[in-house]
């Protein structure tokens, strides 16, 4: 059991965009075979896919462009991912159901609850966390879904030797993680630096570029990729 205290990380703040007919049609279509509903019990992931696989966990999908990518080249794993807002779940499932990608699951609710409530011990491989909010005023750092209560989860639900991904463009954020993580003894650096240069990995080819990052990009935007694995 951690030592350290529990506390609710709200990382997000609803601001829902208007959904989009095509979004809604995907929803209504869609959402009957490829959603999770939450309902705060642990899942049955291996009853919800209809099989045991290599699972992998992405929180905030957004609409669900690296998701889909990564789903549709790794048929033989299944893929959970949690997104709070309507329209990207919304888009998420209009491509997954376009692409008959029966290895993808999607739930519409906050991360954290999913993380504490609807995952068991040790039922994930892998942990993908790409572009956060990273919730750049110093006020608002405590926002950041990186800090200890969220890697209390991660280290419960990833499988001992199991992979945490996290990837931003705000370089302040990913200095926050690097610390972060480096002074967790549950995780190691798959980099061998301590520092943004050294610590980093180049973008590995299994996470795709997505429109936004390439709009970052444009913009002259930097990324850093991390790679922990769970020593468990």
């Amino acid at each position: 059991m951690s030592e350290h205290p529990r506390k609710i990380i709200r990382s997000f703040v609803r601001r829902e965009g208007r959904l989009t007919s095509g979004q809604q049609k995907a929803l209504d279509m869609y959402w009957p075979q490829f959603g999770i509903a939450f309902d705060g019990q642990p899942l049955d992931l291996d009853a919800e896919f209809g099989r045991s696989a290599p699972r992998v966990l992405e929180i905030g999908t957004g609409n669900g462009d690296a998701l889909v990518q990564m789903a549709n080249a790794a048929r033989d794993h299944d893929f959970l991912g949690v997104e709070v807002h309507t329209p990207g779940i919304g888009h998420a499932l209009r491509e997954i159901g376009e692409r008959e990608l029966t290895n993808v699951r999607l739930m519409h609710h906050d991360a954290m609850e999913v993380l504490a409530q609807s995952l068991a011990d040790n039922s994930v491989d892998r942990l993908n966390l790409y572009f956060p909010d990273p919730w750049p005023k110093k006020r608002h750092h405590k926002r950041r879904i990186v800090q200890t209560p969220f890697l209390d989860q991660v280290v419960r639900v990833v499988k001992p030797g199991g992979l945490l991904h996290m990837a931003t463009d705000w370089q302040h954020y990913a200095e926050h993680m690097l610390e972060t993580l480096l002074a967790d003894s549950r995780f190691r650096n798959l980099a061998p630096g301590t520092d943004l240069e050294t610590g980093a990995v180049p973008r590995p080819d299994e996470r795709p570029l997505t429109r936004f990052e390439l709009r970052g990009h444009r913009h002259g935007h930097d990324v850093w990729d991390l790679k922990f694995t769970v020593a468990g």
